[in-house]
């Protein structure tokens, strides 16, 4: 007579409770090839990695500031976050686009 209680293995607890999804459909090849290049800022998607900025308290106050006006004036609530994302990408693109001449080389340059 065994005394050993029987238990699930690692299988079964384990196990995948949510189907798997799907993978996404393949996009068609992009006419102009900095397209793909280009980023694009977005919004209320799960992302797959993080990253920490650190902001002065006068940065972190202009950045609430502005969120209250998109709030306010544009009838927009997003988070810090997405602000963040949307500015970044932006900057990107005008560096992609006017390289040595963008914004964030000419901000960049004066540090």
């Amino acid at each position: 007579m065994n005394k050993r209680a029987e238990l699930p293995g690692a299988s079964e607890l384990f196990r995948p409770t949510k189907p798997a999804p799907e993978p996404p459909a393949p996009r068609p090849p992009a006419d102009d090839p900095t397209e793909e290049a280009a980023p694009a800022p977005t919004g209320r998607v799960r992302h797959d990695h993080k990253i920490t900025v650190y902001f002065s308290e006068q940065e972190l106050l202009a950045l609430e500031d502005a969120n209250l006006d998109l709030r306010r004036h544009h009838g927009i609530r997003v988070d810090r976050g997405r602000i963040v994302r949307v500015a970044v990408a932006h900057a990107l693109k005008d560096l992609l686009d006017r390289g040595a001449d963008s914004s964030l080389v000419a901000e960049l340059r004066d540090q």
